[in-house]
């Protein structure tokens, strides 16, 4: 019997010149891989408006799809216009007093007995600002007991030495542990929440006869540098959690990079803490400055004679009767009289506005990095 031919095709022996020579492509060859798929127009929405190409998709999306999307449509529609009304209310409301300042501080005093004048001065006239400045005494000398003097010689000393005394309490708070550490800042917790006027007598017995009764201090001002020079001055509470709270966010290898080089508790603070601590420093500054200068309660308890910005405006009703109407007595209209108080409002409120005008943007930054927010 003959044996099965073997029926596997035998493949082609290539020479070795064909081995040799390269396989080249056609010119201008493009493989499958590399060719553009083709779309069909709806699918693209090529040529059509974007409603015609929504109104396509929808066809596959379902009942759910479709109700979200319309939603979402009218919520994206609406939004913008309630937080348009929410801004210009917001905005109404913080800048309506201002509005009413400037209306009434430049007014004469017999437009407020007319009814058809409201917001815009029919009698435009810088007169009863002269005259506010005038029965404040923000004209005297320097060394005469000028409030305004008086008022910055206390608000910047004071704020700078409560924003040293803070800065280093909190950076204690926030690196350093020690046995007492929390109890000590649960004081520092109460020194937010209790209220000045509760500790308002110990603090004046304290000024009056300070050092055993060897020392009386009421009417000076050393009744408010001092509790600023121990951490204790207005809202010092606040402050100190301020630098707590941004000091515990720095990295601890900067102190630790500055104690390899050498450096001591202190001197870390002066060359590391410090220099990266320039948003908080403003912060808690802008925050003095203005408490300082706002503060009404503190200093008439203290200040008998001194005069401020803020009690001359307590007092005004009385200087206004001296000075303009050469009367302690004299019987003159709330309505009538308003017009010099909204002067001296508006002359209290410049110096802040334009302070916070100036450092707005350094100001919200460090609100941010104090840990204040979020």
């Amino acid at each position: 019997m003959d044996l099965e031919k073997n029926t596997t095709p035998e493949l082609p022996v290539q020479s070795a010149e064909s081995r040799s020579v390269p396989h080249t492509l056609p010119e201008g060859y493009i493989p499958e891989s590399a060719k553009p798929v083709e779309h069909a127009v709806h699918d693209v929405g090529e040529g059509m408006s974007k409603k015609e190409a929504m109104r396509i998709r929808m066809k596959s999306m379902s009942k759910k799809e479709i109700a979200y999307l319309r939603r979402k449509r009218i919520f994206e529609k609406t939004w913008p216009v309630f937080r348009f009304l929410i801004l210009f209310g917001l905005a109404f409301v913080i800048l309506t007093p201002l509005l009413f300042m400037l209306s009434y501080g430049f007014r004469e005093r017999q437009d407020m007995n007319d009814p058809t004048v409201i917001w815009i001065p029919r009698h435009l006239t810088f007169k009863i600002m002269k005259q506010t400045i005038n029965a404040m005494k923000l004209n005297a000398g320097f060394m005469d007991n000028n409030p305004l003097v008086n008022t910055l010689f206390l608000n910047i000393g004071c704020s700078i030495c409560q924003v040293v005394t803070c800065a280093v309490t909190g950076y204690g708070f926030a690196r350093f542990k020690f046995k007492g550490r929390n109890l000590l800042f649960g004081i520092v917790i109460l020194m937010i929440l209790v209220p000045t006027q509760i500790i308002s007598i110990p603090l004046y017995m304290t000024f009056r006869n300070f050092l055993f009764g060897n020392f009386n201090l009421i009417d000076n001002s050393l009744v408010m540098y001092l509790p600023a020079l121990m951490a204790n001055g207005i809202r010092a509470g606040l402050m100190i959690f301020i630098f707590r709270q941004f000091f515990r966010g720095l990295p601890k290898e900067l102190e630790d990079a500055a104690y390899l080089d050498g450096c001591g508790p202190f001197k870390t603070f002066i060359k590391v803490m410090v220099p990266n601590a320039g948003s908080s420093f403003l912060t808690v500054f802008l925050f003095s400055i203005v408490w300082y200068w706002n503060d009404f309660y503190v200093t008439s308890s203290f200040f008998r004679n001194k005069r401020t910005i803020s009690l001359q405006i307590k007092n005004l009703d009385g200087l206004l009767n001296i000075e303009i109407f050469n009367n302690a007595n004299a019987n003159i209209s709330a309505r009538e009289k308003i017009v010099w108080f909204e002067a001296a409002c508006l002359i209290s409120i410049t110096p802040m506005l334009i302070l916070y005008a100036c450092l707005q943007k350094h100001f919200t930054e460090g609100i941010e990095r104090s840990g204040l927010v979020g």
